[in-house]
């Protein structure tokens, strides 16, 4: 079970202790429990809804929000704060975008990136409360950590040496293609085939531009991935797809 507590450990903000340094095997099937992560998050998201039930949609929407990006320790919010602001500031060029996302500094674009996701999800999930959300709240985590997966299991990962390095270097592939296939034919099952097929659309076209500019990912481009992701497919089932 170490790897479970490797990925829940650099996913989440929940207290888990390991006892040493994992070694690289282990990070690397580390990724294999990614979707799981996504599964805890998810009924964690769906027990605080229904705890929350008689408060106001908004409210709620908004205490719900709060959570997830605690939960997640704002892992993700951080890799797509720096995305934005390499992407404008790269002007195409990939050396300057991968030095640009080593800068902790966020410019006003990556600002406006991050309110702009953030009440996008809000809003999303104030139409799923009213309607009442139930199970759906499993959908966009599990997807966006999926997604994690099938991006290191598809995508070079460009920056030498580090975690992101040994996680694509000691992932055991054809057991993460399995892990995968599971995954997307239980969120199937969840939620239909328009979500899935709206998760892919973004899937794909942010792999295309991450492997077009850089060619591969990084780190801040993966946890990009994770919000725009969860981000489009919370809006997605609030429109009703």
């Amino acid at each position: 079970m170490l790897p479970f507590w490797i990925a829940l450990q650099f996913l989440s903000s929940l207290p888990v202790s390991l006892p040493g340094m994992p070694e690289p095997r282990q990070m690397g099937r580390s990724l294999l429990f990614y979707p799981l992560v996504g599964v805890l998050f998810g009924l964690l998201l769906w027990l605080a809804s229904n705890l929350l039930s008689a408060t106001a949609a908004p409210l709620q929407a908004a205490l719900l929000l709060t959570l997830w990006v605690l939960l997640s320790g704002a892992l993700h919010l951080d890799g797509l704060a720096d995305s934005a602001d390499a992407w404008l500031g790269g002007f195409g060029d990939r050396e300057r975008t991968l030095q640009i996302m080593k800068d902790p500094r966020s410019g006003p674009i990556a600002v406006v990136i991050l309110v702009l996701v953030l009440l996008l999800k809000f809003c999303a999930l104030w139409v799923l409360v009213e309607r009442g959300v139930g199970a759906q709240l499993l959908l966009a985590p599990v997807l966006g950590r999926a997604a994690l997966l099938a991006l290191f299991l598809s995508t070079p990962y460009v920056r030498a040496g580090g975690l992101g390095a040994a996680l694509a270097e000691h992932l055991p592939r054809r057991l993460a293609a399995w892990v995968l296939a599971i995954t997307l034919g239980g969120c199937l099952l969840l939620a239909g085939i328009w979500p899935m097929l709206l998760a892919a659309a973004v899937f794909v076209g942010l792999r295309r531009a991450m492997c077009r500019r850089l060619g591969g990912t990084t780190g801040d481009t993966a946890g990009a991935l994770v919000e725009l992701l969860e981000m489009a497919v919370l809006v997605g089932l609030a429109l009703g797809l």
